[in-house]
């Protein structure tokens, strides 16, 4: 059986050694976890280089006496090509770095030879969800609803696939995503983007409100599920129908019956109907399992 660490990268990077796509021996996490505001905020902190000696560090502690590594998968919030970290709005001074060889030749200098795959980490979410569900030979489509919009796929195919920066509306002033882009999901969707859109009021406010009839917030509650049945439909026009999935910290705000009242005016045509969308939980193991998955297919394990 081929023995992978996985691994993410976000505020924390977390690490674990997984053997026929399940988790083996738990997590590694730095920082831990603690009560210390600032430790969010360590990695945005550090230098690219500290932040890869962190990542091998983290690799050794996952593998523990294992050195016969098949390879190392790494879910990174970004844009990724080729090893290659093209755009990290997360953890900026990770932009342009070229992290598979970077780690290779850290992990070969401290005695372990092993392939690297790096993936987006939506991505890695759906891989993770695919070997978590038994369904590596099907196509999976997830929507990660958090501080930014993800778009992720499995089976990885060729392409950008930022599909939380998918055009949505043509009001000029819808402009609130991080990359200043006009018109983008994530400028609607997005936890930052909403404190933006309400100075005065945290999203989860903005959703009670609209429980209790606030017409703003009621108004906003819809623009933000039609733009969610957008981007979705637009996905189905593009690859088709099949599953999708949500995952992420404000799926809490998901009002099941109107996205799905919304998708159906949106896709009309009768082949491309049979589409379903769930929401999942989400967490760090289904993510490093992901970027596990993800590597011994690189490395054809």
């Amino acid at each position: 059986m081929a023995k992978i660490v996985g691994l993410t990268i976000s505020e924390r990077v977390r690490a674990g050694l997984v053997v026929n796509h399940a988790l083996t021996g738990g997590l590694r996490t730095f920082p831990e976890v603690s009560e210390n505001e600032e430790d969010e905020y360590a990695l945005v902190e550090m230098p690219a280089e500290s932040v890869i000696e962190t990542m091998c560090d983290q690799v050794l502690a996952a593998a523990g006496t294992e050195r016969a590594l098949e390879a190392v998968g790494v879910a990174v919030p970004g844009y990724v090509r080729n090893g290659v970290v093209e755009e990290a709005p997360n953890i900026p001074q990770l932009k342009g770095i070229r992290m598979g060889e970077m780690l290779a030749a850290q992990l070969k200098g401290r005695g372990i030879d092993a392939t690297v795959a790096i993936i987006n980490d939506a991505d890695a979410l759906a891989a993770g969800l695919a070997a978590r569900m038994g369904k590596l030979d099907s196509i999976l489509r997830v929507w990660t609803l958090g501080t930014g919009i993800g778009s992720g796929r499995y089976p990885l195919t060729e392409g950008v696939w930022e599909g939380g920066h998918t055009v949505v509306t043509l009001d000029a002033k819808e402009n609130y995503c991080r990359c200043g882009g006009r018109g983008h999901l994530e400028g609607i969707m997005g936890n930052r983007a909403m404190r933006l859109r309400f100075l005065d009021m945290e999203p989860e406010e903005v959703f009670e409100a609209a429980k209790e009839g606030d017409m703003r917030c009621l108004e906003f509650k819809k623009l933000w599920h039609k733009a969610l049945a957008a981007a979705t439909a637009s996905s189905v026009h593009l690859r088709g129908p099949g599953k999708f999935f949500l995952a992420g910290f404000n799926v809490r705000f998901v009002d099941m019956p109107m996205l799905r009242d919304y998708l159906q005016q949106m896709v009309k045509m009768s082949p491309l109907q049979s589409y379903s969308i769930e929401i999942v939980k989400d967490d760090h193991e289904t993510r490093v399992v992901g970027a596990a998955v993800n590597a011994e297919q690189t490395a054809g394990c």
